[in-house]
């Protein structure tokens, strides 16, 4: 996606429907689901990225429940072992909310039903706060995928950072003892929410995978 492929005022017209979709229960995730799935792949990673917390927020709690998440949505069987798949994201902190989460299958795991995933946190902090590695697991009960920050890669692909450890350092007040959840809202897009040592924090992030 380049900047010459965007369209500044149809992403927008996208985003007001799209917030008032969210901000309007009665219209329910289906809804949203076929606005997200319609846009092109130019206008809606813009568009996902465009959510604010207050969106976010009633976002993750309107798709409690609404599909399955599994985690070949995140890494689609198309893709090799070891192959790069970003998801372009924002957060609700109060800053550095641009970030991007990549994923890979491992190498060995079946691609149309991995049992893991590896990943990490791509950001422009990421030198003083470490990559943010994590293995990426469903969780069997809700239908949804749980980011453990705890759990290290085995293998990365080439050019990915070194695997490093997110209990020291700077990165102990960043990923330590944290575990996202995260939920379906389209075949791109997703939406987490983050927990340090089993307590929820109240902060959000939407995710877009990039085809």
């Amino acid at each position: 996606m380049t900047e010459a492929s965007r369209d500044p005022a149809q992403e927008k017209q996208a985003h007001a429907e799209l917030s008032s979709m969210i901000r309007d229960a009665a219209i329910g995730p289906a809804a949203i689901t076929a606005l997200l799935d319609g846009l092109t792949s130019e206008t809606r990673a813009p568009v996902v990225r465009s959510l604010g917390k207050s969106d976010q927020g009633a976002l993750y709690t309107q798709v409690e429940g609404y599909a399955p998440l599994d985690l070949e949505d995140l890494v689609p069987p198309t893709r090799a072992d070891l192959e790069e798949v970003r998801h372009l994201g924002r957060n609700s902190l109060p800053a550095f909310r641009i970030f991007e989460k990549r994923f890979c299958r491992q190498s060995g795991s079946s691609p149309e039903a991995p049992k893991e995933l590896a990943g990490y946190n791509y950001q422009r902090l990421s030198a003083l706060t470490g990559p943010g590695y994590f293995g990426a697991i469903s969780d069997d009960n809700t239908r949804e995928v749980l980011v453990d920050y705890a759990r290290l890669p085995n293998e990365t692909p080439p050019g990915w950072p070194p695997v490093r450890s997110n209990e020291g350092g700077l990165s102990r007040f960043v990923y330590g003892f944290m575990i996202d959840r995260l939920r379906r809202v389209s075949e791109h897009v997703t939406i987490g929410s983050a927990a340090r040592n089993g307590k929820d924090l109240g902060s959000y992030f939407v995710l877009c995978r990039i085809d």
